[in-house]
């Protein structure tokens, strides 16, 4: 049996937003020219699922060969589970292998840690003082986007650095204007792949109704270390099928 080739194109996908998907859409566009600067002799794209036939043309670049798809998600919920598979497979053969969401990736909730250790620092806050609130999606009939959100949770409260680390959600309890409501300092880290309606409309709007007076730091999905990470995971499961 021959051995299997090693991939050396990829697509990351990112769920954007349906109602003005331009923004997104450069987003990621950038973070894939960002990641193909990180892999020599890769061919990179970024797309969203909410774009305009954008899956199809950036499929149609990369030709036949086998690819890799990176989710820019932060689980491995439905999206990514079963309609991105499903959609990437009715406009190719199988000739793709999925990665991990970028959510589950412990590179990703290391970088948690590091956002809000290093805003507190900056801010002079003594961490031991400082409440984490991880502001995140949830779903009220799939536990997975829960559950990612927690397990980064965990992370950066097993570091015992601060005082409390709360998660609050959009869709499902605890509310983020439930879990919002403190006293003590605190940091609020949305727990996004990237800016749309949640955060720049219903996170801000749950942070004023519980009279959130701490620091909202951008998504965490949009930080620059994210093509670092991407571009690891693409390269070790290339090594992988390789082997």
């Amino acid at each position: 049996m021959a051995p299997a080739t090693e991939p050396r194109a990829a697509l990351i996908v990112a769920h954007g937003s349906p109602s003005a998907p331009e923004r997104p859409e450069a987003a990621l566009s950038a973070l894939a020219d960002r990641v193909a600067a990180r892999l020599s002799g890769w061919t990179v794209r970024g797309v969203t699922l909410a774009g305009h036939d954008t899956l199809k043309a950036a499929l149609d670049t990369l030709g036949n060969q086998r690819i890799l798809i990176y989710p820019l998600f932060m689980s491995d919920g439905w999206f990514v589970s079963r309609e991105l598979p499903r959609r990437i497979g009715a406009l190719r053969d199988r000739s793709f292998a999925m990665l991990s969401p970028l959510g589950l990736d412990p590179a990703l909730h290391a970088l948690c840690l590091d956002c809000v250790r290093r805003a507190a620092s900056e801010r002079d806050v003594p961490l031991e003082e400082t409440t984490v609130l991880l502001a995140a999606h949830g779903s009220p009939s799939d536990t997975r986007p829960r559950k990612a959100a927690e397990r980064a949770a965990r992370f950066i409260t097993a570091a015992g650095l601060f005082y409390a680390v709360r998660v609050g959600f959009v869709d499902e309890a605890p509310y983020l204007a439930d879990a919002a409501r403190l006293e003590e300092p605190a940091l609020c880290l949305p727990f996004f792949a990237g800016r749309a309606g949640h955060v720049d409309v219903d996170l801000p709007r749950a942070l004023a109704e519980a009279a959130f007076s701490g620091p909202i730091l951008g998504p965490v999905g949009m930080r620059p270390e994210i093509a670092r990470i991407v571009a690891v995971a693409l390269a070790m499961q290339a090594a992988r099928i390789a082997a």
